[in-house]
């Protein structure tokens, strides 16, 4: 990433006067920004029954063609309301939500082209049905009220005919209510759900009060949002940008590959849960202190914590990771309900040397540049980058970091009622991992893991919550430490491996796995020991065939540590033959009938066989039979043999097996491993 090492290099080199100059500027830049580009009004669109999609609801339009069933795009919450409710005018607060925004009225259809547009329908009737739950008793309220919650979130929205947001009020008692409500996230978005709260709450009192309500007029319209964008990037802007970001991501877009604990779908669906900690509040305001001493802010130093994490459980060195912007920088759109916001792509680059210091100097230029470039949309991104595509990953990032500050004042505006906000746990998981930090007006923070759950055990996140807060505060109190000696591992994790190591237990007496196996099959001879396909053996019966072959072994000169080798595929008589060379006192040599026949005839030769046990349709496949005695496994007839257990005195350091490395860097070596080792006895 040239440019930002341009500019870290530029910024040591000011003075300590032109550094604070440069700090009060990034503190600003944002507001900058939306002032110099907010003077550019949006024009309205000249037709007011359609217009085109935005880069961003051509996606959503995509991925609901794809599957219209999935929920992971839908946007759900509620309110809890305690008081006096007047429903009537909750119904008509929310009506007028619908008539105030074009959005909320919005349908989309594939046009003659075959492309796809939004239709704005003049009016929609938006129902708000209450269901009466108080007279159930408190059990059956409670099912009732995970039923309902579930059905309206679980219903798939069809875009083609609407609506596209879909409220029910449930009456839980004589004074409390649950307003739950769902959009689907192509006509909203996370700006768009706070700004309906806002509202809300203002039409509602106004209703109550019997006055209209005081919100100020709309100068645009999502629509016409839509219709600037197409022509403002068709104007060249969008490759100026563009080329930013090209120069700022590279040719390779490497996947972030973390470590599961079961394997991936080949659709990438995934159910979701949820991990939450909070971060302690002497962390935070030390992280909010270095971060200003920087010129970054708290966002900019959770996200860099975030890259360290995926570091040091990925390996990876070159990470990209998703964060999503609201994408309001034109004031016009800042009343507006629509999906505004864009996903940018974000790369950190590091190694286990890389300060957690430098890492958030990184991470703040980084954030900087794409803040500068935010314009692009993200489809055009991908389009243009045209990264290897799956339906098992996500095209430039995996995994996405999203800071949400939350906004609650418009919840004491509802005149003589209570209202607390209700959130929903997301029945799909967007991505495999998502973390998210919520900011609260009385500065804490929350950081929630939100995960795929078919991919990792709940106790595997809250182990990477653990080492995200870890990771915190050292960048806190430790910013020169490298990322690579950041102690994750807790107090308690650290007794725990200290106890596993410690292993103070001794066993007396250990025998051999072969005398094991005796022992076993003289205590519950009928117990299953061997099943293959449609054959199963019982302890009993796999020691006697193991001891009859056995016995054969050592009328053929099989002693201590005489090397057998076995060349057979994996059956019951592989099972027994290395049962079998083990009683005999012998050690064997696994000969993979895969292998290239000059790798097998490196390995007979380097071993020094002179029995190889094998099976008839694999003779030949070892070369130099002629000089070898030769046992074929399934047709050898040891009906005469004694299948009394063989009496071959051994200790523990004699050999059970050789076993030969891949040879990746020379000729193949033999490792020979002692019944010590095999039967775990130090």
């Amino acid at each position: 990433m040239p440019e930002l090492h341009d500019i870290s290099e530029r910024r040591a080199s000011l003075s300590a006067e032109q550094r604070a100059r440069l700090k009060e500027r990034l503190r600003g830049a944002s507001a900058g920004m939306q002032q110099q580009t907010g003077t550019s009004a949006i024009p309205p669109r000249p037709h007011r029954d359609r217009a085109p999609l935005s880069f961003a609801q051509r996606r959503q339009w995509f991925l609901w063609k794809l599957d219209p069933g999935r929920t992971a795009y839908h946007l759900s919450g509620g309110l809890v309301l305690g008081g006096q409710l007047d429903t009537d005018a909750l119904r008509a607060s929310v009506q007028a939500l619908v008539d105030r925004h074009e959005s909320l009225r919005a349908v989309f259809r594939e046009a003659g082209d075959g492309e796809a547009e939004q239709v704005i329908q003049e009016a929609v009737e938006v129902a708000l049905p209450c269901i009466d739950l108080s007279t159930l008793d408190a059990n059956a309220r409670d099912a009732a009220i995970r039923r309902e919650e579930h059905r309206i979130r679980a219903e798939p929205f069809d875009l083609t005919h609407g609506p596209l947001m879909r409220a029910v009020l449930l009456k839980t008692d004589a004074r409390t209510h649950r307003l739950l409500v769902v959009m689907h996230h192509i006509v909203s978005d996370g700006w768009s759900v706070q700004l309906t709260l806002d509202e809300l709450a203002a039409l509602y009192a106004a209703r109550v009060h019997g006055q209209a309500a005081a919100l100020p007029a709309l100068p645009v319209q999502y629509a016409d949002y839509t219709v600037w964008q197409n022509q403002w990037l068709d104007g060249g802007e969008g490759e100026r940008q563009l080329a930013w970001w090209r120069d700022q991501l590279g040719t390779g877009q490497p996947v972030i590959s973390l470590h599961t604990d079961r394997p991936r779908n080949a659709d990438g669906r995934y159910g979701s849960a949820r991990v939450t900690v909070a971060l302690p509040g002497d962390t935070l305001a030390r992280l909010r202190q270095s971060a200003a001493s920087e010129g970054a802010t708290l966002f900019m130093a959770l996200l860099a914590g975030f890259n360290a994490l995926l570091f040091r459980h990925t390996g990876q060195t070159d990470a990209r990771v998703g964060v999503p912007i609201a994408n309001r920088n034109r004031a016009d759109t800042a009343g507006v309900v629509g999906f505004f916001v864009n996903t940018q792509v974000l790369r950190s680059q590091i190694d286990a040397r890389t300060t957690l210091a430098q890492l958030l100097v990184q991470t703040r230029d980084t954030a900087i540049g794409a803040q500068t470039h935010q314009d692009l949309p993200f489809e055009q991104l991908v389009g243009a980058l045209r990264p290897e595509r799956s339906l098992s990953a996500n095209p430039l990032f995996q995994v996405m970091f999203n800071h949400v500050r939350r906004d609650h004042r418009s919840l004491a505006e509802w005149p003589g009622v209570s209202v607390e906000r209700l959130d929903f746990e997301e029945e799909d998981a967007q991505f495999e991992l998502t973390l998210q930090t919520m900011e609260f007006e009385d500065g804490r923070v929350e950081a929630s893991f939100l995960y795929a759950d078919e991919l990792f055990d709940r106790e595997t996140v809250e182990r990477m919550a653990g080492h995200y807060v870890a990771v915190l505060q050292a960048l806190a109190w430790q910013p020169e430490l490298a990322v690579g000696d950041v102690a994750l591992v807790s107090a308690a994790e650290r007794a725990q491996l200290s106890a596993w190591s410690g292993n103070t237990h001794r066993h007396e007496g250990a025998q051999p796995v072969h005398r094991q196996i005796e022992a076993h099959a003289r205590l519950k001879p009928s117990a299953p020991a061997l099943v293959f396909g449609d054959e199963a053996l019982s302890y009993a019966e796999l020691n006697a065939r193991a001891n009859r072959l056995a016995h054969r072994l050592i009328a053929l000169g099989v002693r201590q540590d005489t090397l057998v080798g076995i060349c057979a595929e994996r059956s019951t008589e592989m099972l027994v033959g290395i049962l079998a060379v083990l009683k005999a006192g012998g050690a064997y040599v696994p000969l993979d009938p895969e292998y290239p026949a000059e790798r097998l005839a490196y390995m007979v030769g380097d071993s020094g066989l002179s029995l190889l046990l094998t099976q008839r349709h694999l003779r030949s496949l070892v070369p130099g039979t002629e000089a070898l005695q030769v046992l074929e496994l399934d047709t050898l007839d040891t009906a005469a043999e004694s299948e009394s257990d063989p009496q071959v005195p051994l200790h523990g350091e004699h050999l059970a097996y050789v076993i030969y490395t891949s040879g990746s860097t020379g000729r193949p070596k033999g490792a020979a491993i002692r019944h010590a080792a095999l039967f775990s006895c130090m």
